[in-house]
């Protein structure tokens, strides 16, 4: 029973107490969680495969609800299909499907049974196969047609053959061997392009599901006035959908298209000035601008005003005045403050961060700070501050060192006494003066001032 709703693609119906659309061909129950509207069950909708739908009256009071698979009465026999609505829409559908009052209406069996089940499943597994076999029989007759699907009955005594035809096709040949071939009743049923596109989907242009595909239960022929009045070029490549007809999407907007238009002035009349006549060249509808150009077969000297100013020169044309120029300030205005949204804003305005500008403030600050204290002033013979940084942290601290006097020899190392350094004194290479260890240095340090640099020597020796 799953199968059945997957292939019939009731699998997508929602529960009986909800009134949600999961699929294109199921009614909007807006009555669903109305009290009382589920006893009224009198007429129930029933849907078999390819969108064909029927109108049953449940004359044996069965309790139906929303995905129930039932038996119902056909001719001859008796077929399978979901029940996707119930209650008093259903009488409201029936009116709009245009069902004359006189019209036979016939019943509900059942719900179905296992035996109903087996028969109904050997009847779908052959339908392919039924498909493929008659697409050769009507091309050995000559038939300029095409076959689509095939669905059986139920019971498996019929079988209906939907194809596609541009022109009238004489098939009562073709109902007699298909007759004699598989041994069932024959029903031929013609279908549209667009049925044909939606039931087998695809993707569009767009990146989206065929609209016919989705939620389009009903074709309107699309002329190319639609593409003339939102200035589409007339290519077919482009305004050719899946089915090779029109695209059903052209007459979305073709309606504001036309109501915009009629703000408009005609393509036909031409505009003059003191120093020019200008011809219509193109129009953005939707924004209220048209381009002028002063020659008719290419653009030459292009100006683009709004339609409030192209009827202002027109009556000014009338009365046999002439402006010194096409253009206004108030159009020049509104052409440079329409821009793209792309244009006004940076597409990295997100990258930048938020103290960038303060950074740059203290860094600046900080600089000049330290060029004014490192600049000594002029006539005192002051030497500029030293930086906190480079401030001396003591007898010990790192900037205590002395420095190597330039054009000089390094200092000689103190000499320490024998019986402390005899052991880490290290031994100098030939040519080489003694390199001071770690405790002579430390020596070195100690009988140096604080913050006072030793004084230049032109001697070789330190004295210790």
């Amino acid at each position: 029973m799953d199968d059945f709703k997957l292939k019939n693609g009731s699998g997508r119906l929602c529960c009986g107490g909800c009134g949600r659309q999961n699929n294109k061909l199921n009614t909007y129950d807006w009555l669903a969680d109305i009290p009382g509207n589920a006893e009224e069950q009198d007429m129930v909708e029933v849907q078999f495969k390819n969108t064909r739908k029927g109108y049953y009256k449940n004359s044996n009071g069965l309790h139906l609800e929303k995905g129930d698979i039932v038996a119902v009465e056909a001719s001859p026999g008796h077929d399978i299909g979901t029940v996707t609505l119930t209650g008093r829409l259903v009488p409201l559908q029936m009116r709009k499907a245009n069902l004359k009052p006189d019209a036979e209406i016939r019943r509900i069996y059942r719900k179905v049974k296992p035996v109903d089940m087996e028969k109904y499943e050997e009847a779908k597994s052959r339908e392919h196969d039924t498909m493929i076999r008659s697409r050769k029989i009507a091309e050995s007759l000559g038939l300029q047609m095409k076959i689509g699907d095939v669905e059986y009955q139920g019971d498996g005594n019929k079988a209906i053959f939907y194809y596609i035809a541009d022109e009238r096709v004489d098939f009562r040949q073709l109902i007699k061997v298909l007759a004699e071939t598989f041994r069932v009743r024959i029903e031929m049923k013609q279908i549209g392009a667009r049925q044909e596109a939606g039931r087998i989907g695809g993707i569009g242009p767009c990146g989206r599901e065929l609209c016919c595909a989705t939620w389009m239960t009903n074709f309107v022929s699309v002329s190319t006035s639609a593409a003339r009045f939102q200035d589409i070029s007339l290519n077919p490549q482009k305004l050719a959908g899946q089915c090779a007809k029109l695209k059903c999407c052209l007459n979305y907007e073709v309606d504001a298209y036309v109501e915009c238009q009629k703000r408009l002035p005609s393509k036909e009349i031409t505009l003059e000035t003191l120093d020019n006549m200008y011809y219509y060249f193109k129009a953005d509808i939707l924004k209220g601008t048209i381009t002028y150009s002063t020659d008719k077969s290419f653009l030459a000297n292009e100006v683009t005003i709004s339609a409030r100013r192209a009827f202002e020169v027109l009556n000014m044309n009338k009365r046999g005045e002439k402006p010194e120029k096409l253009d206004d300030e108030f159009s020049g205005r509104e052409s440079q403050r329409s821009k793209d949204l792309l244009e006004q804003e940076s597409l990295t305005r997100f990258d930048k961060t938020k103290g960038g500008k303060n950074r740059k403030k203290k860094q600046k600050g900080q600089a000049s700070q330290n060029n004014a204290s490192a600049a000594p002033e002029a006539g005192n013979g002051q030497t500029p501050d030293i930086p906190k940084e480079k401030e001396n942290k003591g007898p010990q601290g790192r900037n205590n060192r002395p420095q190597r006097p330039k054009g000089n020899p390094a200092p000689a190392a103190p000499q320490a006494p024998a019986a402390e350094n005899a052991g880490n004194a290290p031994q100098a290479k030939a040519g080489q003066e003694p390199r001071p260890n770690r405790n002579g240095r430390r020596n070195f340090r100690r009988n140096n001032e604080g913050n006072k640099r030793p004084e230049r020597n032109t001697n070789t020796d330190v004295q210790a």
